[in-house]
């Protein structure tokens, strides 16, 4: 079986797929040579093939893959519908995508952090890029902590993974134009000291709120909703 773990960094998602997957039939592609360092450093990994790549345009050819998996990774696509056609693309016919990422909370303090700091799809957007992208029998999952339960209020203690089914070979139906990136634009410095000011912000509230998070499971009685 042969899989690719995109957006895989240090290879944390790859530990475990190499349990059940031979390691030299598995590829970890991250745009960050800095966080693959770290993962050609694990010795479980050291077969595993390692490359640099952008997660909307995949170098591997179509109909390539038996599993597409990306944990953790999402949240910081410029065009996930992109990402989610190349998943299609790179599947054989029969080939599973599954991709896990946080979801939008619904704490207004939260969502105003979510809204600062990186993408926090909806559920239902994520149903959307997969089906739009051609996949069929789409699949979401609720995921977080033991302690979780269920009352969806903060993002990043809890996610969801989705999970479709390649049904034809080939591209995906789905037309998007040419990828476009505004990166030659200069940065004001204000506007970037500020984004990384409420970025530092973010960061630090969604430490914080899964430390309050497993503080109130200790405390309110089990069976209510936190």
């Amino acid at each position: 079986m042969r899989v690719v773990d995109v957006g895989g960094g240090t290879g944390f998602t790859t530990l475990g797929i190499v349990k059940h997957v031979d390691a030299k039939n598995v590829t970890i592609l991250d745009q960050s040579p800095h966080q693959l360092a770290k993962a050609t450093q694990k010795e479980a990994l050291k077969e595993c093939k390692i490359i640099e790549g952008d997660a909307e345009d995949l170098p591997f050819p179509t109909d390539y893959a038996d599993r597409y998996i990306s944990a953790g990774s999402i949240e910081y696509w410029p065009d996930p519908q992109r990402g989610i056609k190349e998943a299609y693309r790179v599947l054989k016919i029969g080939g599973k995508a599954c991709i896990i990422g946080p979801v939008y909370p619904t704490f207004w303090l939260s969502r105003f952090f979510a809204d600062m700091w990186m993408l926090f799809p909806k559920e239902d957007e994520y149903i959307e890029w997969f089906q739009k992208a051609g996949f069929k029998d789409v699949e979401l999952k609720r995921i977080g902590p033991k302690w979780y339960r269920g009352a969806r209020r903060h993002g990043l203690i809890m996610g969801c993974s989705v999970t479709g089914v390649k049904p034809f070979s080939g591209d995906s139906p789905l037309q998007l134009g040419p990828k476009a990136e505004d990166v030659e634009k200069p940065v004001n410095p204000f506007v970037f000291f500020l984004r990384f000011l409420l970025g530092a912000m973010a960061a630090t509230y969604f430490v914080l709120v899964p430390i309050y998070m497993w503080l109130k499971d200790q405390i309110v009685p089990k069976g209510m909703p936190i």
